[in-house]
């Protein structure tokens, strides 16, 4: 039997308790294709792809491969039929080296069934050189930063060579650069003959990279369309249904008194190593302060000390003047900091506990929500209630587990709790990863009406566009040093990237000059 398909996924619908995620969906894939699926966070995408994958089983509908119905029931049975996904939330094992988790399931061997490293290690290297991906096979994954869990996830998939290749937001902790080299790859693989199905929120990558595009809102199929045949302001309203701004507008910036200050800051990284060198920072209430880099030069680390999950190693940290340095994270949080982590489901959440719980975690000992040591019920699901609302969480009810949640309601969980929380800081890192265009309107918006309620913003973002959009004040993070430190009108991204990546401005100005 033939089929002009490689992948056919014909009326498939699948409901959990209080949802039904997808809805009589048909999606398929040709051969040398890159199929982009779009919609809303919880509109069903990485559903319907984790049914392709055997994590779920469909409650209706068939897939076929090649023209063969196929019944797939589990991970390992999908990459036996040629199926590989890089998942939007690592499925990485913690103590593991990078090499143990790459490898892990798919084990060269040698004869009498001992492991053939040295065959494992070519083959990683010749994909990791191609994706311009570099990655350390020694280290343990528990040791190294969110993007470079991320280019794990991508070589995993790759060395088992999958015919259908899923990727779910595969970009998000990329930067530009790293994207760029990774959408040549895609292309590559579609060239050679395998099909690509790419989830994302970026819609200017998807009309880069994308040959069709699915759009998927509410858990149905909207419209299927060619990349050429569209735009991005199209694409936008069809995930939404409705007129979306791809662009912010803001007021002028009224900088009050400064909030935060580290005076020559030094903190080592898990090795012992200098990952943050002698910064010097200044955070004024009523301006967004973007620190702008490559991940991996320092910002993790950097965040950590800020918000008492690292010692610091030299310097200073100030808040309104008083030294923080030793404060613990629950002491740094009572003095008004708010925090938005880098990693949702590591830093963030709990995802065991309800969102109820997950909203009140630094609130439940306050006297609003709790009497002679008890938890007020009826006080924490009103607040919960209302925060579900205000921040358009898409959930069943407050009770709902948080690990239940698609990445961007999980990420709408945390930005809720921290912005009402009221602080006088907030520290923010990657805000909008994993979000859609809506979700990102919102955030942006939240971000700016804290600023010009007078809130000291600190923004650490890969994006560009988030920065340039976002940002009153921009510096440059390369080697853990401060390279750069520019008002939002003198930086552009060619400015940017050339300082991310360590260049030195002046010298390439003056070749141009030349």
């Amino acid at each position: 039997m033939t089929s002009e398909f490689l992948l056919e996924m014909q009326g498939i619908s699948k409901s959990f308790p209080g949802v039904q995620a997808n809805k009589d969906i048909n999606f398929n894939l040709r051969r040398g294709e890159v199929h982009a699926l779009l919609g809303e966070n919880g509109a069903g995408k990485t559903t319907l792809m984790k049914i392709l994958f055997g994590l779920y089983k469909p409650d209706g509908g068939e897939i076929r491969l090649k023209g063969e119905k196929v019944e797939i029931n589990s991970p390992e049975e999908a990459i036996r039929q040629g199926i590989g996904m890089v998942h939007q939330h690592f499925m990485l094992i913690p103590p593991f080296t990078v090499l143990e988790n790459i490898i892990l399931g798919a084990e060269p061997r040698k004869s009498l069934g001992r492991l053939d490293q040295a065959k494992a290690v070519k083959k990683i290297n010749s994909l990791s050189q191609q994706l311009g991906l570099k990655v350390e096979l020694d280290t343990k994954i528990e040791n190294v930063t969110v993007g470079m869990q991320q280019r794990v996830e991508i070589l995993k998939a790759l060395y088992r060579e999958a015919e259908v290749l899923i990727l779910d937001e595969p970009t998000s902790v990329l930067t530009p650069q790293e994207a760029e080299d990774l959408g040549e790859i895609i292309r590559e693989l579609a060239a050679g003959g395998k099909g690509v199905v790419f989830i994302t929120h970026k819609l200017k990558e998807v009309m880069k990279f994308a040959d069709r595009i699915t759009v998927i809102r509410g858990g149905r199929v909207v419209d299927s369309v060619n990349s050429s045949e569209t735009d991005i302001q199209t694409l936008a309203e069809m995930m939404v249904g409705r007129k979306v701004f791809l662009e912010m507008k803001k007021g002028p910036c009224r900088p009050g008194k400064v909030i935060l200050q580290t005076k020559n800051l030094k903190v080592v990284d898990n090795r012992r190593l200098p990952a943050v060198k002698r910064v010097n920072l200044q955070v004024r209430a009523g301006e967004i302060l973007a620190v702008a880099g490559v991940d991996g030069n320092g910002q993790s680390e950097l965040i950590e000390a800020l918000t008492g999950l690292r010692p610091v190693a030299g310097g200073q940290i100030l808040l309104e003047g008083q030294e923080i340095n030793y404060a613990n994270p629950r002491r740094i949080l009572e003095k008004g900091v708010g925090h938005i982590p880098e990693d949702r489901q590591k830093r963030g959440l709990v995802l065991d506990f309800s969102i109820q719980e997950n909203l009140l975690l630094e609130l439940y000992r306050t006297p609003q929500f709790c009497r002679a040591g008890f938890l007020r019920k009826e006080q924490s699901l009103t607040y919960a209630e209302n925060l579900i609302e205000e921040f358009d969480i898409r959930t069943p009810g407050p009770g709902i587990k948080a690990s239940s949640l698609s990445g961007g309601n999980q990420q709408k969980v945390i930005i809720a709790r921290e912005i009402r929380r009221d602080p006088q800081l907030l520290i923010v890192a990657q805000p909008t990863r994993g979000l859609d265009v809506g979700a990102i309107e919102f955030v942006h918006k939240q971000l700016i009406s804290a600023r010009d309620l007078g809130k000291a913003i600190l923004l650490f973002s890969l994006e560009l566009d988030e920065i340039l959009s976002l940002a009153d004040r921009i510096v440059v993070i390369y080697e853990g040093e401060i390279v750069g430190n520019l008002a939002r009108e003198e930086a552009t991204e060619e400015k940017l990237g050339l300082m991310m990546t360590g260049g030195l401005l002046a010298e390439r100005e003056a070749v141009n000059d030349g």
